[in-house]
């Protein structure tokens, strides 16, 4: 997933409260879900990042080597751009990219 193609924005924005909680009807619920899933995006941010930095590892045991390498350098600003995976989460969760279910409320035997 291209996350920097997201609509989320980058700095931090106020939300209306009656808008996260549309779907679920609570609050909490909603702020639930779009923790889990922002679990979830920083996950695989940090594992795309490391991959792509995998590839500039070098195995040295010299510490007075410290090369700088132009290529790893943008790759790390890409990821500092990027919107935090809260805000990342809370647009999919506003725009109903996120899918959820409440298993308490679809199974007959708890009511």
């Amino acid at each position: 997933m291209d996350y920097k193609k997201s609509k989320a924005p980058v700095n931090t924005v106020t939300r209306n409260i009656m808008d996260l909680c549309r779907d679920t009807d609570n609050i909490y619920e909603s702020v639930a879900i779009i923790a889990k899933r922002a679990n979830q995006i920083s996950g695989q941010i940090k594992e795309d990042l490391s991959k792509k930095l995998a590839e500039f590892a070098s195995y040295n045991d010299s510490l007075e080597e410290v090369f700088e390498n132009r290529e790893q350098i943008e790759i790390s600003r890409y990821y500092e751009k990027l919107p935090k995976p809260t805000l990342l989460a809370t647009q999919e969760f506003i725009e109903d990219k996120v899918y959820w279910r409440d298993p308490s409320r679809e199974n007959p035997l708890f009511d």
